[in-house]
Order: C-alpha cells, then structure tokens, then sequence
C-alpha cells in the first residue's frame, strides 16, 4: 500500500493526505526533508534507574549536550508504562527504567561527555549506543507531521500549507502553536463533534479555557451568534486572537478575569478533571437556564466524580468516549 493510501484510508479524527501536501509529508516521512549539511549532530542514549535520571541529565547538560529526552524504553510493546497525572497530583516524572537521548555537536565526542557526566556524578560510565543526525529543514519535517484532519465529513481542520480535501466542508484553517489545540487530540475532537452536532444557528458560546481557540473558531463557523473565549494563559488568548482573524470569524478572546457577567447557550470547557471539578459552580452561573455544558479533558476513570460535581445544576451524563476520554454533557435546569 501506498504512504498516501493508507492515509486516505484514515477515519475521523486520522490525519489524512494525498495531494494536498503529501510532497512536504513523503519526504519527511522517507527521511528525505532537505539536508542543511550531513551530519551534523551526534546522538547518545542508554538506560538508567528512575532515581538516577534526573541527576544524569543534569551532568549531561553541563558536560555539554544540547539537550536529554527522557523516554520509556518500552514504548509501543506489552510493557510500555504511560504516565498520567494532573497538575496538582504530582505524577511521578520518571519511568522505572528510563531511556536518556542526548544530543550533542558535530564536533562533541559523545564518549568523552558520558566520561565527564559519570566524573561529576561519582559513578561508572554506562554502556551506550551513540548515531549521527543529519541536521536538515525543521521546519519543514515539523509541518509534515500536521496534514488535513477529518473530524466529521462536513468538519476538517486544515494547516496552512496545505489545501482543504474537501472545499465545500467547514473547514477551520489552523497551525500547530503553544497553545494546545490543533484538533488531534480525542478530547479536542470529542467537542467539535458535540459543536457540530449539537450546536443551532446563532446560539451564545463560551469556550472557557480556549487554548487555540479551535473550539471558539469551530463554533463561530458552525453559525453560533455572540462567541467567546477566555484563558488564563496571555499567550493562548493572543494565539486564539491570530488564529480567528486567520479564519475570518467574528469571536472575542479576554483573559478570564475580564469576562463579562454574562451567560450563554452552550459552555464548553475541554480541560482536566480536577479544574474542571473544582470550576462546577464557576460553569453552573456562565450557564443559561435550559443551556447545554460540555465538558472533556476527563479519563473514563475521572468521569462519575466530575458529573457529580455537576449534578446540583445539570442533569449530565457521558455523551461519547473517544480513545479512553470521556465528554460529559448536561442540560442547566432552572433555580440551581
């Protein structure tokens, strides 16, 4: 099968390509993104102790690597260890055995770094494999991560590189950024399915923590009326501002100490579990009487505890599950 096949035999929610960027997306993926020169970095990992890697970063980064990744040297098999946690449960940042990879320059030699780092730390070098990257057009290989997405056959959310596979669908036009929100995730994905389901022409929405604001954005496309979203973050207010203007619709981004006391036909909030327990109330009285909450960011585990948490104002239950995460959605009732 074709690279390009394969992706077009994607679901919803796959990225798919065929002739809308596949050149930028074949080359990156064969390894064939333009050469800036080769090679220029040399690489090393080996495995440590989870009590040991921290301080072996720390030495490697100060005998000179550029950068350390941790990684579970697992991943992708029967034993892989996925780490989850939210800010204020404090996961552990380690995996049993933890697999370090540090970059280093063309004229580093990765043998006489892993000597200093193990000289600071008092401790036997380790066995290690080291390999050459070619340096090449980042940039480039990044954007060829991101092709059209499908979320629905009438939704797409589409990078700038490359042309909409589908014209005549709603499509949101949106770059990958430090705001969280491109779409890929199941918890993006889970709302702009409710959005486009569930949304009526000119209804109010408030998407509280915006991020990108793709949610927002979706909402101003699918025919919402007054649109807003907010954020605690500077940063994702003013990418949410860019990426709206991008995408020619009308929707208004304030930090969440600005907004207005207002109330609106549809909240949703694609966060985390313990906010958005701890944010019940905060979305109860941004909800109209009658209006709809969506809720994600909440582990199939998460989603009893978060509903209860709503239950005093909604009448909520899970709407769809994606991948392991839950939407919860629910319906104000009057009084509360």
């Amino acid at each position: 099968m074709r690279l390009t096949d394969a992706f077009k035999e994607a679901g919803a929610g796959q990225w798919v390509t065929d002739d809308f960027c596949a050149n930028d997306f074949a080359a990156a993926m064969m390894g064939a993104a333009e050469v800036v020169s080769d090679p220029t970095f040399w690489a090393l990992r080996f495995d440590v102790a989870a009590d040991d890697a921290d301080r072996w970063s720390d030495a490697l980064l100060d005998a000179g690597a550029l950068s350390v990744d941790a990684a579970d040297p697992f991943a992708g098999t029967d034993g892989e260890s996925p780490i989850f946690g939210e800010p204020s449960e404090a996961p552990r940042g380690w995996w049993h055995v933890t697999r370090l990879t540090a970059l280093c320059g063309n004229d580093a030699d990765p043998a006489t770094l892993v000597r200093s780092a193990a000289g600071v730390l008092a401790a036997a070098e380790p066995p290690f494999e080291r390999y050459r990257v070619p340096d090449r057009d980042w940039v480039r290989a990044t954007q060829a991560q991101f092709t059209p997405l499908r979320v629905t056959d009438a939704l797409w959310i589409v990078p700038s590189w490359c042309a909409p596979p589908c014209p005549d669908a709603t499509n949101i036009l949106l770059d990958p950024g430090l705001a969280f929100g491109t779409g890929a995730h199941p918890t993006t994905r889970l709302c702009l399915r409710f959005l486009a389901d569930e949304l009526k022409d000119h209804e109010s929405v408030l998407d509280y923590g915006c991020g990108s604001g793709i949610l927002a954005i979706a909402a101003a496309k699918l025919g919402a009326g007054r649109v807003t979203g907010v954020d605690i973050d500077p940063q994702a207010i003013r990418a949410s501002i860019d990426n709206a203007r991008a995408n020619r619709v009308r929707a208004r981004f304030v930090h969440v100490d600005a907004l207005a006391d207002e109330r609106f036909a549809i909240v949703v909030a694609n966060i985390l579990a313990n906010p958005l327990r701890a944010l019940a109330p905060v979305l109860a009285a941004r909800t109209e009487d009658g209006g709809r909450i969506a809720l994600s960011g909440i582990l199939a585990a998460q989603a009893d505890a978060v509903a209860r948490d709503y239950t005093s104002s909604f009448d909520i239950a899970a709407h769809a599950e994606d991948d392991g995460w839950v939407l919860l959605t629910g319906i104000r009732r009057s009084g509360n």
